[in-house]
């Protein structure tokens, strides 16, 4: 992608055709899960330990699926904060069970 994008809603269906793989949606949900857990377990026991393990747990399973599944540059290198948002976006639809429907939207065939 020579050319940043516009607008988040032009970034949300090209976020979504970078994760085609189920390989990788996978791994970025358990990275966000495991993220989740850590940022559960800082609030309960005040340790601010488990904020590098949100950070790495997240970001490592992603990018596990973006350079070794997907073959592709993880599009947090280029958009952060719009990447994050769509992380959790995702994992939102995955959980609500509607993702299926946004990848179909998206030109991905899930």
């Amino acid at each position: 992608m020579a050319d940043k994008l516009p607008s988040y809603s032009a970034f949300w269906p090209y976020y979504l055709r970078e994760h085609a793989r189920p390989r990788t949606r996978m791994l970025h949900f358990f990275g966000t899960s495991l993220a989740l857990l850590c940022l559960v377990l800082l609030i309960a026991t005040g340790s601010w330990w488990w904020l590098p393990a949100a950070l790495v747990a997240g970001y490592l399973f992603a990018w596990i699926g973006h350079f070794f599944v997907e073959h592709n540059r993880p599009a947090t290198f280029t958009y952060p904060l719009w990447s994050l948002l769509s992380d959790f976006r995702m994992y939102g639809l995955w959980v609500s069970g509607r993702l299926g429907d946004e990848l179909r939207r998206a030109g991905v065939s899930s």
